[in-house]
């Protein structure tokens, strides 16, 4: 079957065919023709597979007819995150060259005003967030009566991880008879119950099993300590002896850790950079950019960079962490072995990491292949309850304050492998601390006022002062008994003459 058959415009075929495609993937010959027929849709395959152009074609097909009013978008594509907004732009761009459409892109990040422009011209596409969509509904900036197709890309994710209440209400601002489509790598049953309130007798195409990896992928599990220092040494020696490492993506399950491990890579000389969620827009796009055109090897990320990036050479992928949420393990391996080709996947697993595996294996309903020896996991829950039993009597390996390292914690107990590289800089960073005040000291500095503001007579005489300092340097308090304890006078020698006078006194007339 080719493109031909799906019934897209001559526009759109010639740009497909610009574009190098021939075939179109099982998703796209699913979804297109039900798209083109205005039906809800609602569609579950792998990662890598197409989903993108299951709705750009045919969405480009439909926008021919019609114009676009300022503030009202014909068609809005809710996405998850800023860089899977910005790929579906490019999307846009490239399937509608022969196309003269208006597509705006409201994520954060961006000034307002610029993206206000852009409204004011007219949207034949908006692509957004739900979060800066709202914001700019708020302002006034964008009216939603106008929108006919609705598409929410990554459906579970935009579900599953607190965007009901935004999406609810976005769909309530849209017109009843909008066409719906939603889009995902996986469905659980109990998010799929969700997306019944959303879509109207939708057309369900499903071309593989739900949550499932591609055949492409080669998945390994790599047994490693469950300190940090651990992890990063396993992780150094597989990237030293992975065969055929063109580029990798690590995966990490923290932002504090993603900074944390590419500062480690980068000290022990690999052409790294980092991408996580509190990084700026403009710094996120600037190492995706690098990454796409081999200007970096590694790329350090979060689950940010897990859904949806469409970068087709990545050859391997490493997750440091074993995902907490099963889904996750079959997008983030999913970066690798796209539309085709092979791909490597390494997950370090410790022996905290027992359940969150099983939860993956029964996900994907199939064992994962270890490299080297598999993990005792009953031995390695022992060797960390004895250790923690040793820290708790004040054993030889109690550890350094921080405690062991528990889920998603970090260890201080034993020396990084970055010692010779972080020494320097901790015996820097040892200088001695300024003595605390005393709660004496504390008192007496608020309480004492200032010198020059005292009556000359109340003033204390050196003598006491050189007396008073004394008891501080002993670090004691002075004894309340002290037979040289002057007695305070409030106003010194001299009292007002207001004071002096008998308030029951008659005025004399």
């Amino acid at each position: 079957m080719s493109f031909d058959t799906l019934g897209l415009s001559e526009k759109v075929l010639q740009a497909v065919a610009a574009a190098g495609y021939t075939e179109p993937t099982a998703i796209q010959k699913g979804a297109i023709p039900y798209v083109l027929e205005g039906r809800d849709v609602l569609g579950i395959a792998q990662t890598g597979t197409g989903k993108t152009a299951s709705f750009t074609l045919p969405m480009l097909t439909k926008l021919e007819k019609g114009r676009a009013r300022s503030r009202m978008p014909r068609t809005l594509i809710l996405e998850p995150t800023r860089e899977l907004a910005a790929q579906v732009q490019e999307n846009f761009e490239k399937y509608g060259v022969n196309h003269k459409l208006n597509v705006a892109l409201l994520i954060g990040g961006v000034s307002f005003g610029d993206q206000d422009k852009k409204l004011d011209r007219g949207t034949d596409v908006l692509i957004a967030t739900p979060g800066r969509l709202l914001d700019h509904f708020e302002r006034g900036k964008l009216l939603l009566q106008g929108v006919e197709i609705l598409v929410i890309d990554e459906a579970d994710r935009m579900l599953d991880m607190g965007f009901i209440p935004d999406i609810e209400r976005i769909c309530k601002l849209i017109p009843f008879t909008r066409q719906t489509l939603f889009f995902s790598a996986t469905m659980p049953p109990e998010i799929q119950r969700l997306t019944e309130t959303f879509l109207q007798n939708p057309a369900k195409v499903e071309v593989s099993t739900r949550s499932s990896t591609s055949s492409t992928i080669t998945q390994y599990l790599v047994a490693t300590g469950g300190e940090d220092y651990e992890k990063r040494q396993t992780l150094r020696d597989l990237l030293a002896q992975a065969e055929d490492l063109q580029n990798a993506i690590v995966f990490c399950n923290r932002k504090v850790d993603v900074a944390t491990l590419f500062r480690s890579l980068e000290r022990h000389g690999f052409n790294v950079g980092a991408l996580h969620g509190d990084m700026d827009q403009r710094t996120r796009m600037m190492m995706l950019d690098n990454f796409r055109k081999g200007n970096l090897k590694l790329l350090v990320a979060s689950d940010v960079a897990a859904r949806g990036l469409d970068i087709p050479d990545v050859s391997h992928v490493f997750n440091f962490d074993v995902p907490i949420h099963a889904e996750d393990y079959v997008h983030r391996i999913g970066r690798t072995g796209r539309a085709g080709r092979s791909g490597v996947s390494y997950t370090l697993v410790s022996g905290d990491d027992a359940k969150y595996l099983a939860a993956i294996e029964k996900v994907i309903a199939k064992s994962i292949d270890w490299l080297g020896e598999p993990l005792d996991f009953e031995a390695a829950a022992a060797e960390r309850k004895e250790r923690r039993k040793a820290a708790r009597s004040g054993g030889g390996d109690k550890p350094k304050r921080g405690g062991s390292r528990e889920r998603g914690g970090r260890s201080r107990s034993e020396p990084s492998e970055d010692v010779v590289s972080e020494a320097p800089r901790r015996e820097r960073s040892r200088k001695p601390r300024p003595e605390a005040a005393s709660e004496d000291r504390v008192v007496e500095a608020v309480q004492a006022p200032r010198e020059d503001m005292q009556p000359r007579a109340a003033r204390p005489s050196r003598d006491r002062d050189r007396e008073r300092d004394r008891d501080r340097d002993r670090g004691g308090r002075r004894d309340r008994g002290h037979d040289n304890d002057e007695p305070v006078i409030g106003l010194g020698d001299h009292v007002p003459a207001f004071l002096l006078r008998d308030p029951r006194a008659k005025k004399a007339s």
